[in-house]
């Protein structure tokens, strides 16, 4: 699929690139990526919601231009993001691609040059991502599950997490980040995109290193309600589309995460029978780990953990559609 373009075609094509940080009270994550960054001559913004740890003046004597997002405003990654693309576009009009990045993550030093010359040849892609692994996978069972997240298939792919390089032509034909969205901004993006014919990939270059820092299951157990939050929003928002984006996630958490409650309900009608259905969830740990091959202490653990967590899924489920009864705003849903 690629073009043949020149040598030189590439070279000016990364000349053109700016980058886009995001982050609220990252700390060391957030110096050790404006660290990752610094030395490639392009322009930086970093957009903060509401530090209170000193990101801001990290950032300014880092050399990144700040934006600060006004307090009382919805804090979201969606709104930190295309207030950063808009202050980009403002300090340097002419820039071609853009790449986003999280504040707890560090750029890889080939990532930049090898996702330009992936976009410049292939003029149809909108957006190109890499390999995102986690910092300290072997810290915790919960930062190990991330980093099998982030491992997903190369080639052309239906959505991507975080970080990636755009068009910037492609990014404003869309009109940027949805910012209704707390959460699975990107891959509705994607849909957006897709639908008007761009392309989406995943190559194998390593792209970021990501530190979850996840430690304790109260953590893990709000990221995964996020997640049921962003299934279920961004599946109301695209039910008409014939790309079903997450479609099978909300009936997997509607099945999942209402099984259990709905054979404790029946067990004083239906007599103890009801119960055994409650096998169900062992037979469905012990499947995962067969199928996984993964017969280690963080293999049993992730496997259960997949399992339970169709119920935080759930709770974000109904929590969006609670707040949409009320007519009312999601909240930002915060894990660390």
């Amino acid at each position: 699929m690629s073009m043949n373009i020149s040598p030189a075609d590439v070279t000016a094509a990364t000349g053109q690139i700016g980058i886009v940080v995001i982050g609220r009270n990252e700390g060391q994550r957030l110096v050790d990526c404006l660290a990752s960054i610094l030395g490639k001559g392009k322009t930086t913004i970093y957009v903060d919601s509401g530090s209170t740890d000193g990101s801001v003046a990290t950032a300014v004597r880092m050399g990144a231009t700040v934006v600060i997002m006004e307090r009382g405003s919805q804090f979201s990654a969606a709104r930190a993001r295309n207030l950063g693309f808009r202050q980009l576009m403002h300090e340097a009009p002419e820039t071609s691609f853009v790449q986003f990045l999280d504040g707890d993550c560090q750029l890889q030093p080939d990532w930049i040059s090898a996702a330009a010359t992936f976009l410049t040849r292939n003029p149809k892609v909108a957006l190109v991502c890499g390999r995102r692994r986690e910092r300290w996978p072997e810290r915790t069972v919960y930062n190990a599950l991330c980093d099998q997240e982030w491992n997903g298939p190369l080639g052309e792919i239906d959505e991507c997490g975080g970080d990636f390089l755009a068009r910037v032509d492609a990014f404003r034909q869309v009109g940027g980040f949805n910012d209704g969205l707390i959460a699975g901004e990107e891959p509705e993006l994607c849909i957006r995109l897709r639908e008007r014919g761009w392309r989406i990939f995943r190559i194998a270059e390593e792209m970021t290193r990501h530190d979850a820092d996840i430690l304790h299951f109260s953590q893990w157990w709000r990221r995964t309600v996020r997640g049921g939050h962003a299934f279920a929003q961004i599946e109301a928002m695209h039910r008409a589309s014939p790309q079903r984006l997450w479609r099978r996630n909300v009936f997997r958490a509607f099945f999942w995460g209402g099984l259990a409650p709905a054979l404790l309900a029946l067990a004083p009608i239906a007599g103890g029978w009801a119960l055994l259905g409650l096998l169900a969830y062992p037979l469905q740990w012990a499947r995962l780990v067969f199928r996984r091959r993964d017969f280690s202490r963080f293999g049993l653990a992730s496997a259960g953990l997949l399992v339970i967590g169709k119920l935080a899924e759930l709770q974000g489920i109904a929590t969006f559609h609670l707040s949409a009864l009320r007519r009312r705003d999601p909240l930002l849903i915060e894990y660390k």
